[in-house]
């Protein structure tokens, strides 16, 4: 599940390639998925500044996702969860913008109503699902203990979102605080909740990770994800 195209406004570009070369790795058949609307901001990715006034435009989730994976992007509505064995939803700052409110609403985040739904019925469904960077703290909200999941209190997750620094990363409190128990993670491993089925990686939470760091990271999200997926529980951490 994709929101865009760049790490300020959409999905991390690395992150998201990453993540399809290990899926390829595998074997795996995928197809790629994104919300229809617009995202949230438009960023100019040389100077870090938000884009306003006239000719600047708007930019909409799918059409910018869909420069990442060649043209092989359906809209959100269009997945069916009986067709497909497990999810993985790479990072960026645009999952905690557009999928969801936590860049800007913190603890009092929501999370878009076709996400929510579509991460409930792949955990209903006992699928597995791996969660990249920032994406954590989206299912941090919707399958927490204080969350209501298929109209009972949500599992609680085994997650990671870096390392518990709180002061300088509000995601992995934030995470505590939503009926979550966070995992302080090093960029080239992966947290695997082996009750759940949800795997996690920090990616580029760390601000001095390379594309190598985060290459390697993902890939052991995505090796647990489909190793639960053909039948395996999971090594767990």
């Amino acid at each position: 599940m994709l929101c865009g195209c760049g790490r300020s406004d959409g999905s991390e570009i690395t992150e998201s390639v990453c993540t399809l070369i290990h899926l390829a790795r595998h074997g795996v058949a995928y197809s790629c998925f994104a919300p229809v609307g617009l995202q949230r901001h438009v960023v100019d990715h040389l100077t870090g500044r938000e884009e306003s006034g006239a000719g600047v435009g708007s930019r909409e989730m799918m059409r910018e996702a869909a420069r990442i994976t060649r043209g092989n992007m359906a809209s959100l509505a269009e997945l069916d969860v009986r067709e497909f064995d497990m999810l993985v939803l790479p990072g960026g700052f645009g999952a905690a913008k557009n999928l969801c409110s936590f860049a800007f609403d913190g603890v009092n985040m929501t999370v878009r109503e076709d996400v929510q739904r579509t991460i409930a019925a792949f955990y209903a469904a006992k699928k597995p699902m791996g969660f990249i960077c920032i994406a954590p703290i989206i299912a941090a909200k919707v399958l927490g203990t204080k969350a209501t999941v298929n109209g009972r209190a949500g599992p609680g997750l085994m997650l990671t979102l870096g390392v518990d620094n709180f002061e300088t990363n509000p995601a992995a409190a934030a995470a505590n605080m939503f009926g979550n128990t966070h995992r302080n993670c090093a960029t080239r491993e992966a947290v695997t909740d082996s009750v759940n089925r949800v795997v996690t990686t920090p990616a580029y939470m760390d601000d001095a990770a390379t594309p190598h760091d985060v290459y390697v990271g993902i890939g052991k999200c995505v090796d647990e994800v489909v190793a639960m997926a053909r039948g395996g529980v999971g090594a767990g951490v």
